[in-house]
């Protein structure tokens, strides 16, 4: 899980079966709320060992209040990077990695961190703009990651984050970036 808010916690609880990972605020919370029994709690810069997967937690800038009556918050906002292989600083051309930006702003940490560092091929990034970043950042975080694909996400899921995804994929071309825009329908799939 990203943060805590609502639209992104409210049905964690179907996801039986499987390990719920995000920092120990989140997981605490929805193991007392919702009755998730396997969590796993970490924090900005850890990673943890899922099956054949490696999961680091990066920062990402937006709000994380849990809306309760007393405003608790679920820690800090994060993103996701899931490879593979486990994270070194040697460069990994044989690993297969996948960076969800989470509900974030641009920030610096893309081109200076998690691009050249952790080296994903494809990115989701947020691009509804008003709560997150819109297109052109989206683009501009594509290209500083220096991805082979980017995806648009957190968008058309209310009037306020409508966009056009032409949009999107114009802003993402316009970097010059080889990134390869990517916006998938409700029921597609894509194998990287």
């Amino acid at each position: 899980m990203t943060h805590g808010h609502a639209d992104h916690i409210g049905d964690v609880d179907r996801y039986t079966g499987t390990t719920v990972v995000s920092t120990p605020e989140l997981v605490e919370y929805c193991e007392d709320n919702f009755g998730v029994q396997d969590t796993i709690g970490f924090n900005l810069g850890g990673t943890v060992e899922l099956g054949d997967a490696f999961v680091t937690m990066h920062r990402a800038d937006h709000s994380n209040g849990i809306e309760t009556s007393y405003g608790a918050t679920g820690g800090m906002p994060a993103g996701y990077v899931v490879s593979d292989t486990e994270p070194t600083q040697v460069s990994d051309a044989e690993s297969t990695t996948f960076y969800h930006a989470g509900d974030t702003g641009l920030m610096t940490e893309m081109r200076e961190v998690i691009g050249p560092y952790l080296e994903p091929d494809a990115a989701a990034l947020p691009a509804g703009d008003h709560f997150t970043m819109g297109p052109m950042q989206a683009a501009i975080a594509a290209d500083w990651l220096d991805v082979d694909y980017a995806f648009p996400m957190h968008y058309d899921t209310m009037p306020i984050l409508e966009i056009d995804t032409d949009d999107f994929v114009r802003e993402v071309r316009a970097t010059g970036s080889d990134a390869e825009p990517v916006v998938l329908g409700g029921d597609e799939t894509f194998e990287l």
